[in-house]
């Protein structure tokens, strides 16, 4: 395994592409989710896009385990929601591209989605609370979309403009 560099604001070019879907699940993707797994745990982070990584893939990694619990991480290659709930909830959200910077969002409470597994195999799965947000989150990476989209204009060009102001003083 080896640890990847996360990409982060301002270099919205790479963040803001729309990733290809996975032809087949081989054992060139199971490295590459290894590396993602990898540095997101490093990182530390609960999910992580092959995009933040600069992999333009559909593919994701998730693990809600806290500190000292057991890993449970959760591979996806070419997620789809097929449902969404009416009922939404709000969650304060960070993300490993956007550090240091945590904001309330609000998404659809509980999802089903569609997936392929480590094995390559079609999957589904219904989520709720944490998972369904975070699993939105990682999708919305896939799709080119920051969680700073569901915020206010306002809010969101304050933050473009502290990363931008932190590369050019040489900070990132």
């Amino acid at each position: 395994m080896t640890l990847r560099s996360i990409i982060t604001l301002p270099d919205e070019k790479i963040l803001r592409e729309v990733s290809k879907p996975v032809g087949a699940v081989d054992n060139a993707t199971r490295r590459l989710w290894d590396d993602m797994l990898e540095t997101m745990y490093e990182a530390p982070g609960i999910g992580l896009a092959a995009i933040q990584i600069g992999v333009p893939q559909r593919l994701l990694v998730v693990d809600l385990a806290k500190e000292g619990e057991e890993a449970k991480p959760l591979f996806v290659a070419n997620p789809e929601i097929t449902w969404s709930s009416e009922q939404q909830s709000d969650y304060e959200e960070g993300c490993l591209s956007i550090p240091d910077y945590y904001e309330m969002v609000t998404r659809p409470a509980e999802i089903r989605m569609r997936y392929l597994d480590r094995q390559g195999e079609a999957k589904e799965i219904e989520a709720q609370g944490l998972l369904a947000t975070c699993l939105q989150h990682e999708i919305d990476h896939l799709d080119g979309i920051l969680f700073i989209d569901h915020i206010s204009k306002l809010k969101r060009d304050r933050v473009l403009k502290k990363f931008m102001k932190a590369q050019k003083l040489g900070k990132l």
